[in-house]
């Protein structure tokens, strides 16, 4: 055998080990689909399929495509000159090829498991990781997820790997074309060379040689991508991962500061930049009362409280029975339409502190701010509340090490910080978030009680409950899935896990209401602010509760908000049906502090009309709401039927770029807050 005829029966076997990647990927992609697509595998039309699988093969070669080139380098042309290495060619070309094809595999069960709780798939929340608590992850893998069945999996797995890369490298293999004259041998030998890395770059672009013809997102296929499940599941998970890491740090922060200067000031036109602090430019002045300033005032966040159980179309799974009743009476006004200030807890607990949008930039974890000047975050929820006289708490069911709360807490102006474990009674049961919410809330009430003196109080109480895995012993409080709902459809009553996901959230509503109704009787003037964190997946559409089996935007992506004070009427908020978190302090002004009484807030308060919400991660109005994440709109109103989807659409993009800019420039100068 010449060297060349070594080196044409090794490519043959780097051909064929680069079908087993592709290959993977096809299978995980149909299992996605079949598992969490919302339709019928019939129903979603050959041809859309056809285009799903084409595309997403052809985009998933920008990695792939590198098995092959791996195994053309490190084994065939290596293999040329060793004899004995040779001999050993497709045991390491199968081992090469495990090992890519078992990280294909931890990336498969990365996405199912975030899709499971987020809806989407792998996209820059899962960097947020770095900064969870480890322990609480590992509980929800292993009793929500089923995690140790996973992990056994790849032992089937890998053995099926090794298997089918034996299978196809035992195809025969064919000798080289071999011709008399030398010189043409020897031109064929080197074009067969030249192709074999051709052969590379053609896979690895896609089917072409021009590189800028790449396959990326925005050239999806129309048929494909007006099917908002579908396009998603055209990515493979390594391309999903990669467009993550691209873009560590969003384009906003990095922009050119006479750039940004120009788009702040389309909301702030006073923005002069340099070394002019944008947040002193949203000053505002108060009306005056319109309520009986209240000695204390309790601005509740509920873990993972969102706005889908509240739909009428819910009703009969009776999951916020103890809020409705709340929000029905006297001095209750609701907004059904509500937009958080982030997607997770960070985010959002950090946007409502600072009064600005943290942008998943974890501003809780950037150390300026556990040192700051908080007189230079002007829109600092507690500073204002000091100003206007009152003593402030925080109060968490967890520790306040998750997510720096030690330190990041009274850098934006909080008295007081409590965390559950050194507060509550010893031995208190908790998940790794936090104590049991009905023991945490208790004994807020009952240190709020023993601490009175004449102080107006402001408490800001943050509850963990509400959270996988929900594994707290339901039984025992009082929850029992069938007599929770009786009306609970058949596919839903053998689903333990929705189950416990079910009493969870009723539990941790009772919770949060038994607290609210312990300190009206204690404090009958208090004003009393609810919403949640953010949304979160509750409700599995596969289970026969809707017509429809799919989540709507607004299911996604819409929190909670009621406010009540015996003064509250619903003219009070101008009769306003949309708001978000960044308009609850101002709201809070507009409705206690005296007039002229300076306040700061990059948004206006509800007591005035709000025709349109903007926040870095979606958008709505009246008609519709829409999601900067994947470029859709939908109507905003409740529907129990399928809802139209309309692709690449984005609303008040100027807006939206502006309040990042803000966030951008504070972070770009960190002296306007030292």
């Amino acid at each position: 055998m010449t060297l060349f005829d070594a080196f044409f029966m090794g490519w043959q076997q780097d051909i064929k080990i680069a079908i087993l990647p592709p290959l993977m990927c096809a299978i995980f992609r149909l299992v996605f689909i079949l598992y969490f697509g919302p339709k019928k595998l019939s129903e979603w039309g050959g041809k859309r399929l056809y285009h799903c699988f084409r595309y997403g093969f052809w985009w998933g070669m920008d990695f792939n495509a590198y098995v092959y080139l791996i195994s053309l380098i490190v084994v065939s042309i290596p293999g040329v000159f060793l004899s004995s290495y040779f001999e050993l060619g497709d045991t390491v070309r199968v081992w090469l090829a495990v090992l890519y094809l078992v990280a294909i595999y931890v990336l498969f069960w990365t996405k199912m498991i975030f899709y499971y709780h987020y809806q989407d798939i792998i996209n820059k929340n899962i960097l947020f990781g770095k900064n969870a608590d480890k322990k609480n992850l590992a509980d929800i893998f292993f009793n929500q997820n089923h995690g140790l069945w996973i992990l056994l999996s790849f032992i089937p797995y890998i053995a099926l790997c090794v298997g089918l890369g034996n299978m196809v490298l035992s195809i025969p293999k064919f000798g080289f074309v071999v011709l008399e004259n030398e010189y043409w041998q020897y031109a064929c030998n080197t074009f067969m060379f030249l192709a074999t890395v051709a052969i590379f770059y053609w896979f690895r672009f896609g089917g072409t040689f021009r590189h800028r013809l790449k396959p990326e997102w925005d050239e999806v296929p129309p048929i494909v991508k007006e099917d908002v499940f579908l396009g998603k599941a055209t990515i493979d998970d390594l391309i999903a991962l990669e467009l993550v890491l691209k873009h560590p740090v969003p384009e906003f922060v990095k922009k050119d500061d006479e750039d940004a200067k120009i788009s702040i000031n389309k909301i702030c036109p006073d923005f002069l930049g340099n070394d002019d602090n944008p947040l002193m430019h949203f000053r505002h002045f108060a009306k005056g009362p319109k309520i009986k300033k209240p000695k204390h005032i309790f601005y509740l966040l509920g873990e993972s409280q969102c706005q889908t159980p509240f739909d009428s179309i819910y009703d009969k799974l009776h999951l916020m029975d103890a809020s409705k009743k709340f929000q029905q009476e006297k001095g209750t006004v609701t907004l059904s339409n509500f937009l958080p200030s982030g997607m997770i807890s960070q985010t959002a607990l950090g946007s409502i502190l600072l009064g600005l949008y943290d942008c998943d930039l974890e501003l809780n974890e950037n150390k300026v701010l556990w040192d700051c000047d908080i007189n230079k975050i002007p829109t600092s929820l507690a500073a204002q509340m000091k100003k206007l006289g009152y003593h402030t708490s925080f109060w968490y069911g967890g520790s306040l090490n998750w997510g720096s709360l030690m330190h990041f807490v009274p850098g934006a102006g909080f008295d007081e910080a409590h965390g559950g474990p050194d507060f509550c009674p010893p031995g208190s049961p908790s998940t790794w978030l936090g104590i049991y919410d009905h023991i945490y809330l208790n004994s807020v009430a009952d240190i709020i009680k023993k601490n009175e003196d004449d102080t107006p109080q402001f408490h800001f109480i943050y509850t963990t409950s509400n959270h996988g895995p929900y594994n707290l012993p339901y039984g025992e409080y009082g929850l029992n899935i069938d007599a929770l709902m009786p009306e609970m459809p058949d596919k839903l009553r053998h689903d333990d896990i929705q189950a416990r996901r079910f009493m969870g959230v009723c539990y941790a509503d009772r919770c949060l209401m038994n607290f609210v109704e312990d300190m009206r009787k204690q404090y009958p003037d208090s004003l009393f602010i609810v919403t949640g964190d953010h949304s979160a997946a509750v409700l599995p559409f596969d289970k026969g509760i809707l017509p429809r089996n799919y989540q709507t935007i607004r299911e996604r992506m819409l929190t909670s908000f009621y406010i009540h004070h015996p003064d509250l009427t619903q003219d009070m908020l101008a009769n306003n049906v949309l708001g978000e978190h960044q308009n609850i302090l101002p709201t809070i002004m507009e409705l206690i502090a005296p007039a002229g009484f300076e306040y700061y807030s990059i948004k206006p308060s509800l007591t005035e009309k709000i025709d349109h919400v903007v926040t870095p991660y979606s958008w709505m109005d009246t008609e519709n709401i829409g999601s900067y994440l994947d470029k859709t709109r939908q109507q905003l109103a409740e529907s129990r039927d399928s809802v139209e989807t309309e692709i690449d659409v984005e609303e008040y993009v100027e807006e939206r770029e502006s309040l990042q800019d803000i966030t951008g420039w504070l972070v770009r100068h960190p002296e306007m807050v030292q």
